[in-house]
């Protein structure tokens, strides 16, 4: 009988699909005989545990600050767009010039690391639409920043700020208020400083104190050093801001700022030293503190300690100032804005000088210590116990010597220590031990959380 099927009808074979191509089996690694062990980048460095006491304090500190002045936390990328520094920051500045990690993405972006936390906040503002939101907005914000620089000490290629900007607002009395904030920020953690202020006028009243400044400086060429020399080409302001040890003489009869400003920038600055006198807040004026980037109009000041140690008292610990032409700069409509950023670095560096004892590991309210495989199977049930009833309390279960769990319970300063064992354990009971008196008494392991509780007069 003939083949009465359509040749659609017949069954269609499969695609062919090629199997997955196995990436390579890797031997593993064996390290070498008498291989160095793997080094921190220069210029990094490791927070460590001895340290955290100190960079908690800042972080209370700034959260604390910003919650008192109304200000909202902001956090911004790491990585942003190089042009939002050359364009914001500056070209012929030292953090573009020198410091800016940049490189090229795959995909052809030029990206970096940030150097400084302002420009990130307004790109932020001006993207987000912030504008439209009723001024001033208040952010601030903590992170890391990055520098290609040589490290030196308490300046290192990662390093960590706090800052707060307040976007919107012309008034002088902001200006006044930021440096009020920092005041009382290092107030708090009881550490001396003076602050130091000036005023860079407007963008056009500078051009001719600029002229004036290059003059000065040119009829001192021979003095300078070849870094100076380019900054006078490049940038005039930045000579002031030379650490060039020759520099300081020179510019004690260089022209100054003040001389040059316009009606407008001198009432606003007379105007923010009255509120600081208001205050209480002391002062210094410096007429040739220009800060190290471009962006800044009117008000700058920077904070120093207050120390007899000469090289504590020329590190700057923090500072900032006015930036009305940023927002505009950055693609924004004419904002006016300012603000301020700590080093936290040198912050904490001055902790450690003021205190160095670090105060000892969590404090803990009881210490559960274990004797057997009975008693640490319940001292860790009833370590949960504590935790969730919001005890503080501490543990040594890898420890099976009840004299180094008892020299840990000290160590960590614990009121009491309920020591379970495998008797215990099977008597339902727990021996509590008061560590200032060294008395001891038996409780029903049941109310041990309750007795406990009593025992701290929470009950």
């Amino acid at each position: 009988m003939p083949n009465t099927k359509s040749k659609s009808s017949a069954p269609k074979r499969a695609p062919y699909v090629a199997p997955p191509k196995l990436a390579p089996v890797l031997p593993p690694f064996v390290p070498k005989k008498g291989m160095h062990p793997i080094q921190l980048v220069r210029g990094m460095r490791d927070l460590l545990p001895t340290d955290q006491h100190y960079w908690k304090q800042l972080a209370v500190q700034s959260e604390k600050i910003a919650e008192e002045y109304g200000y909202e936390r902001i956090d911004t990328p790491i990585v942003e767009e190089t042009t939002l520094f050359v364009r914001g920051v500056g070209k012929a500045t030292d953090i573009v010039e020198k410091e800016l990690y940049s490189w090229e993405t795959p995909g052809g972006e030029s990206i970096s690391l940030r150097p400084e936390g302002t420009a990130s906040v307004v790109r932020a503002y001006v993207q987000h639409g912030m504008l439209n939101q009723p001024q001033p907005v208040k952010l601030w914000y903590t992170g890391p920043l990055f520098r290609h620089d040589r490290p030196q000490a308490d300046r290192f290629r990662q390093f960590f700020t706090t800052g707060f900007e307040c976007i919107g607002d012309a008034e002088p009395v902001i200006d006044a208020q930021l440096i009020i904030m920092a005041w009382n920020f290092f107030k708090a953690l009881g550490i001396d400083v003076t602050v130091r202020v000036n005023s860079l006028g407007t963008p056009e009243s500078r051009i001719n104190y600029k002229n004036a400044l290059v003059t000065y400086f040119r009829s001192k060429r021979h003095q300078l050093s070849e870094e100076d020399k380019k900054r006078l080409l490049k940038n005039p302001l930045r000579v002031l801001d030379s650490k060039d040890p020759g520099m300081q003489e020179l510019k004690m009869e260089a022209p100054q700022m003040v001389d040059w400003l316009d009606e407008e920038s001198k009432s606003h600055f007379m105007r923010v030293l009255e509120y600081l006198d208001e205050v209480g807040v002391p002062y210094q004026l410096d007429p040739y503190l220009v800060r190290g980037l471009d962006y800044y109009t009117k008000t700058v000041f920077e904070i120093y300690a207050t120390s007899d140690d000469q090289e504590l008292a020329q590190s700057a610990l923090g500072g900032g100032g006015r930036y009305d032409g940023l927002v505009e700069l950055l693609g924004g409509r004419p904002t006016p804005a300012a603000g301020f950023g700590l080093g936290l670095d040198r912050i904490v560096s001055r902790l450690k000088k003021k205190s160095p004892v670090v105060e000892s590991a969590r404090h803990i309210d009881v210490f559960l210590a274990q004797l057997g495989e009975m008693g640490r199977k319940k001292a860790l049930a009833l370590f949960e116990e504590f935790r969730e009833a919001g005890i503080m309390v501490g543990e040594a279960f890898a420890k099976s010597s009840i004299k180094s769990q008892m020299e840990i319970a000290n160590r960590r300063t614990a009121k009491w220590t309920m020591v379970i064992g495998q008797k215990e354990v099977l008597d339902g009971t727990a021996i509590l031990r008061d560590m200032d008196s060294g008395t001891q008494e038996i409780v029903d392991v049941k109310k041990a959380i309750h007795e406990v509780k009593k025992k701290l007069g929470l009950v």
